[in-house]
């Protein structure tokens, strides 16, 4: 957060704008696996849940494809987009720091609406 403004961690790949997010490999905890993702695709390892552990999930899309989302913050590290071992690249293109304006427009509206369940959570709780 600068100057008290929530900021929101979008990863581009391709021409898509998203939160970090993946699969569940098999027997892992679907909140387990969202906490690997964020490490996997940003570097980001101490994340701070201060807003719980309530989730929200995408309509279906794609191949059956259904994104499920956590809140939290990340009070410390800096964001990288490391290689995957499986691709031999990074599996973003890039990363960016924005606050609710410019995060809404360049993302999805699949996503539009969890950044939006991200706002009304955050906002409600500034100092």
């Amino acid at each position: 957060m600068l100057d008290n403004t929530p900021h929101y961690l979008l990863l581009r790949a391709f021409n898509f704008w998203d939160f970090p997010k993946g699969l569940v490999e098999d027997d892992e905890d679907p909140f387990a696996a969202a906490q690997r993702e964020v490490a996997e695709e940003s570097g980001l390892t101490e994340l701070d849940f201060r807003w719980g552990t309530e989730f929200r999930e995408t309509p279906p899309y794609g191949p059956n494809k259904i994104a499920r989302y956590y809140l939290a913050a990340a009070p410390r590290g800096e964001v990288y987009l490391p290689v995957s071992a499986e691709l031999g690249k990074p599996e973003h293109d890039e990363f960016r720091w924005l606050d609710y304006t410019p995060a809404h427009a360049i993302v999805s509206v699949r996503v539009q609406s969890i950044l939006d369940w991200a706002r009304t959570i955050v906002e409600a709780r500034l100092p």
